[in-house]
């Protein structure tokens, strides 16, 4: 009976996985077709062609368009972990101090809010001080968004070994000089795993780029593949091309890190 249960769900997770990756392999097969062969229904590209891959790098500049997301995601990513490392190590350091659990309860909250409800806000500040169309403007705003960072960099803070930091303590190291040669250093697979889930995210951020680069050209990959689609003759085979090439850093960082990230949930509170 057991085995007839674990086959059962593995033919429903098989099955899952399948309807899922099939218009992700329709799409890479549509890619490789010649314009002419665009619409044919056989799944296999034959005769292949790379011509959509060089009419997407070439005549819609897609290289720029990925350079503009990999400055934003990078940027992001760094911003994020240079504001939740410390505040995550000060919500375990300093356990014990006046308001911490207001503190931690502040930054439930704002896992819970949705990104789009601070659109208006950010938008409006941006504008005050300038930031449309600067990279700036795509990188600040998001730091709203750290509070994932924090509580996963918190919990992993909290299962380091207490004798450690206080041997640093009985040493007189300040809190500063804990966090960075004691806890950094420990801290490391965790902070790679949190980098990489906050690099992934960004880089697939669709509607902030929208929003704060309106020009085409200086836009990230997302709102840029709508320069496929135009209204009088929409380029379906370099779209797929350059949406290939859109998921390619990510999809490669995850199958190398797909452990790692795993880890970094594992071995936290969150679940």
């Amino acid at each position: 009976m057991r085995v007839g249960n674990a086959v059962g769900r593995h033919a429903l997770l098989i099955a899952a996985v399948v309807l899922m990756l099939l218009p992700v392999v329709w799409g890479l097969s549509t890619s490789f077709k010649p314009l002419s062969t665009i619409y044919d229904m056989s799944p296999i590209p034959w005769p292949g062609s790379l011509e959509n891959y060089q009419a997407a790098l070439g005549r819609y500049a897609i290289g720029r368009l990925l350079l503009n997301t990999l400055v934003m995601a990078a940027g992001v990513t760094v911003a994020n972990i240079l504001v939740a490392l410390p505040a995550a190590y000060a919500l375990v350091r300093f356990e014990k101090a006046r308001g911490r659990g207001l503190m931690l309860g502040a930054v439930g909250a704002a896992l819970l809010i949705p990104p789009q409800a601070l659109i208006i806000p950010q938008f409006l500040l941006t504008t005050q001080f300038g930031w449309q169309g600067n990279p700036i403007g795509l990188i600040i705003p998001q730091l709203g968004t750290s509070a994932l960072a924090v509580l996963l960099l918190r919990d992993h803070i909290r299962a380091l070994p207490p004798s450690l930091i206080g041997a640093a303590i009985l040493e007189g190291a300040t809190p500063l000089e804990i966090l960075w040669h004691v806890v950094l250093g420990l801290l490391r697979p965790a902070l790679g795993a949190v980098s990489i889930l906050l690099f992934i995210n960004t880089w697939n951020e669709y509607l902030w780029p929208l929003l704060v680069m309106p020009n085409p050209e200086d836009t990230t990959i997302q709102p840029g593949l709508a320069l496929f689609t135009g209204p009088e003759n929409p380029q379906y085979g370099p779209l797929l091309a350059a949406a290939m090439l859109a998921s390619l850093p990510v999809v490669t960082i995850y199958v190398l890190a797909s452990r790692r990230i795993a880890d970094a949930f594992l071995h936290s509170g969150l679940r």
